[in-house]
């Protein structure tokens, strides 16, 4: 991913060095199992773990000559620690070391995400709660609807965040999952305690069954999660960038002293953030397109998937990290016209209390529901035709006043009965707390 979307922590998790740092993991635990069991000389094994380095300029030039990153990688090491050298990679297939170091690198990128999603989520419950009671216009087909407030619609981008941590969470554990069963699968040169014994110690869950890899279903769920975390982002942007409208203009991107919008018109304050986060949620879903592809592999494996993740999983993980950090501070900056949004319900003429006149002509004036649509309809159509205020137009219609008194017609108008469960839904933000599950537990303690 180019520098301009990378945050240094994230980068460094799929940097050249962090993945040969997970593959040397890797050799050392099974290294170590091995001088156990009595397979390796435990004074080789010993030597090996103070001498072995990692170079990773020496491992592409060596790449260069055997076109095979592994056994450039293998070759490497062993150059650092001379004769010993031979007990390294013994009875382990490339895969063995590459998808299971890879399982260590995505498991610290979901972690990593996790904490990321936590943050947005504090930071947009936080602003649900200040704007609980912020009446504004509810928007259905971008047309007004019925009033709602704008912490309502900030509880359900928590909630959402909430569901897109809870599938990041299943798959990160899913993915941490290693394997080292050999050529095929069939453990044939190591067996399956020893696979046990390593996976444990690096805190990986062991594949059931595997082929020369671990099969691609889990990383493809694993870019899904972070696709449609991204897509729950857009989402949101979309919203902001809509209410940000010179017409609406409702909420406001913040713009910081110094900040230019155009470079020929000076009053541009454009939402180049949620603009910039609908742009990168595309390149989220063609990465989870990619591993989708990616699961069908011939036979026991071929080397087709392994292109596509080398792109893939880093920088889905590294945008969607971008992402989330750039959401929460434009959640957290975000402008709220409050004066605005009245205005603009005002703007309304009443419509929005057509719903509740249509009941009240049902239940309290006796009305067919047919009858009264019609009547609320023709009267509402009216009223936005020649822009005069809804009651007006219902105080004029004799079929109206004939079954719903002065009291009866205002109660229709009352925001606050529209309203009145706000509160309520509100309130159950308070179960959104942070507390790691046990299913966390197991993908940090392994």
């Amino acid at each position: 991913m180019i520098p301009r979307y990378t945050r240094a922590e994230m980068g460094g998790l799929w940097s050249d060095e962090a993945r040969f740092a997970a593959m040397r993991a890797v050799e050392l635990a099974v290294l170590r199992a091995q001088a156990r069991r009595g397979m390796v000389p435990a004074d080789a094994a010993a030597r090996i773990e103070r001498a072995v380095r990692v170079d990773v300029a020496r491992i592409a030039e060596l790449e260069a000559i055997t076109d095979h990153d592994v056994i450039a990688f293998v070759s490497q090491l062993a150059e650092t620690v001379g004769e010993d050298g031979r007990y390294l990679h013994l009875g382990l297939t490339s895969s063995d070391v590459v998808d299971t170091g890879l399982a260590l690198q995505c498991r610290a990128a979901g972690e990593l995400l996790i904490r990321d999603l936590d943050v947005a989520i504090t930071a947009t419950v936080r602003r649900a709660q200040e704007h609980r009671d912020t009446v504004m216009m509810g928007r259905t087909h971008s047309v007004h609807a019925e009033p709602t407030t704008f912490g309502l619609k900030l509880a359900t981008w928590a909630w959402e965040l909430d569901r897109a941590r809870r599938r990041l969470l299943t798959a990160t554990a899913d993915i941490a999952t290693g394997k080292l069963s050999g050529p095929v699968g069939t453990y044939s040169h190591l067996d399956p305690d020893l696979e046990a014994e390593v996976l444990g110690e690096l805190g990986l869950a062991v594949d059931e069954a595997s082929t020369q890899i671990v099969q691609r279903d889990r990383h493809a769920a694993f870019l899904a999660a972070i696709a449609v975390a991204g897509g729950s982002i857009e989402r949101f942007a979309t919203e902001i960038r809509n209410l940000q409208h010179t017409e609406i203009g409702e909420v406001q991107e913040p713009f910081r002293a110094g900040q230019k919008g155009s470079s020929a018109m000076p009053h541009k304050r454009n939402p180049i953030i949620s603009e910039q986060l609908a742009g990168l949620a595309r390149l989220l879903r063609g990465y989870a397109q990619a591993a989708m592809e990616n699961q069908a592999l011939w036979h026991e494996r071929d080397i087709s998937h392994s292109s596509v993740e080398r792109v893939a999983l880093p920088d889905a993980a590294i945008l969607l990290d971008h992402m989330l950090t750039r959401f929460t501070g434009l959640v957290d900056g975000l402008v709220i016209r409050v004066e605005r949004m009245r205005e603009n319900i005002e703007r309304g003429l009443g419509l929005h209390a057509s719903s509740r006149v249509l009941l009240a002509l049902v239940q309290e004036g006796g009305l067919t529901r047919e009858t009264a649509y019609a009547i609320v309809q023709r009267d509402a159509l009216r009223a936005a035709d020649e822009r005069r205020p809804f009651r007006d137009v219902l105080d004029a219609d004799g079929e109206v006043t004939a079954v719903l008194g002065p009291d009866a017609l205002a109660a229709c108008f009352d925001e606050g009965h529209l309203l009145r469960n706000a509160g309520a839904i509100i309130a159950r933000l308070d179960r959104l707390d942070r507390q790691p599950t046990s299913s966390e537990a197991s993908i940090a303690g392994g």
